[in-house]
């Protein structure tokens, strides 16, 4: 029995191993916003169980699942855990003229930790860090012709960067518990610009030749995030938790291609021009701190409510604010409540009296700002954790899932956008399982 539970265990990890380098860079459908920055940024919401809770649980201890989003609450690991995670996403992009429908799916995150000691614990993983997936076309008059020329502009970017890390974390003091993260940030984004010029009478750039610069950016570096947890009670069946987490500002190092292409009226290459090789430069990511408080009896239930901020004015990529598309970005700040509840965990008669459920809500601001309004990204969560009923006291396995529907930007009109600013109609689906076992417990009976 102990053989197949390692065998199991074996499995999955290889499972997912083999799934993360075809999984990294993969976005969830279309996304205009991920043309920002890095793209669509991780703001560090944790796995499946707390993005059924809004993506909080910076305070939010727990000894089933692995929740690195605090460091300083891999300590409260009691078994040894493994988990995993997938993604899936539909969503309908819109703004005043056109709309469309997209959709996609990915390895959401991998996850271990073990407890290593009475007052030390340890975990790793690798989750996404961004995702660049994006197509988009621009048409504008040419400038200073006569002719009324037009102008065909063709944005695509693809693919993102992922995070390799280890946890480590300790109880200092009774209630007080401390925890850092090291991560190596690694990946690479393309970016590609495609320009037609096409009669005025002209409907689309379909036929016309074409002028592309295509760009690979590669990112590698080490970030560090630090976390403290302290618990206390309120009385003898209430229980508070106090969280912060500080994500260093990091200077990820990077190395750009950059070439000129040349299509005819066919598709066919006519030109290809090498301008730049692995020109060196770095992306320069904010600090993030977050803040986290939390209530619990110890027992069936808990309330969060967590808050981020980040100054993305800051952010630079090989020198220019805002990144390689030049769009100074702002900065943001996040918040998130939601709670767990089961009615009765030890239940013998009633399997859904153990399951877990949860639900939450959020609202982000987004970093980019046209003509100086403010876009949104608000979201309402629920979500399960379905306990196997093969269960023992030595190990168990846990079917986790959480639902998203949310709302990003907005339709309005502004002079940077006179089609309207792009609006996302989104629902986001996540599955997880997580196996704990005891390790290092010689079993005298099989």
């Amino acid at each position: 029995m102990l053989k197949s539970k390692f065998a199991s265990l074996f499995g999955l990890t290889l499972l997912g191993l083999m799934a993360a380098p075809y999984s990294q860079g993969q976005g969830l459908g279309n996304s205009p916003y991920s043309r920002l920055g890095l793209g669509d940024f991780n703001p560090n919401t944790g796995g499946v169980r707390q993005q059924g809770m809004g993506g909080v649980g910076l305070a939010a201890p727990n000894g089933i699942n692995v929740n690195e989003l605090n460091p300083a609450l891999v300590y409260y690991t009691s078994r040894t855990t493994y988990e995993v995670g997938v993604n899936g996403e539909f969503k309908t992009i819109r703004n005043q003229v056109n709309s469309q429908r997209d959709g996609n799916g990915s390895l959401s995150y991998l996850a271990f930790s073990v407890p290593i000691s009475k007052r030390w614990a340890g975990a790793a993983g690798l989750k996404p860090y961004s995702s660049v997936n994006y197509l988009s076309t621009v048409r504008e008059p040419v400038p200073n012709d006569p002719n009324g020329g037009l102008s065909y502009k063709e944005y695509k970017g693809e693919g993102g960067l992922s995070e390799a890390y280890i946890v480590q974390a300790f109880q200092v003091a009774k209630g007080l518990s401390l925890g850092v993260t090291a991560s190596y940030v690694f990946g690479n984004i393309d970016l590609t610009t495609g320009t037609s010029v096409a009669p005025a009478d002209a409907i689309s750039a379909a036929g016309l030749s074409k002028v592309i610069i295509r760009e690979r950016v590669r990112y590698s570096d080490f970030t560090f995030r630090t976390g403290a947890h302290y618990r206390g009670k309120v009385n003898s069946k209430l229980n508070y938790n106090l969280a912060g987490v500080y994500s260093f500002q990091s200077n990820l190092n990077g190395k750009r291609d950059t070439s000129l292409e040349r299509e005819d009226a066919a598709g066919l290459q006519t030109e290809n021009t090498t301008l730049l090789t692995n020109q060196k430069g770095e992306a320069t990511v904010p600090a993030m701190e977050q803040f986290g408080i939390g209530f619990d009896n110890n027992k069936n239930w808990s309330i969060n409510l967590d808050l981020s901020r980040q100054e993305w004015s800051k952010f630079r990529a090989f020198g220019l604010q805002g990144g390689t598309v030049g769009i100074p970005l702002s900065n943001t700040f996040r918040a998130g409540l939601g709670g767990e509840f089961a009615p009765d965990p030890s239940s013998v008669s009633s399997y859904f009296k153990r399951v877990t459920y949860r639900a939450g809500i959020s609202v982000a601001e987004l970093p980019y700002r046209p003509a100086g309004e403010r876009l949104y990204d608000r979201s309402v969560s629920w979500g399960f954790a379905f306990p196997l009923p093969t269960a023992t006291v030595l190990d168990n396995t846990t079917i986790n899932m959480a639902f998203t529907y949310g709302q990003r930007g907005n339709t309005k009109r502004t002079a940077e956008s006179p089609n309207g600013n792009v609006k996302e109609d989104y629902v986001r689906m996540q599955l997880g399982v997580t196996l704990n076992n005891r390790w290092f417990i010689k079993r005298r009976i099989e």
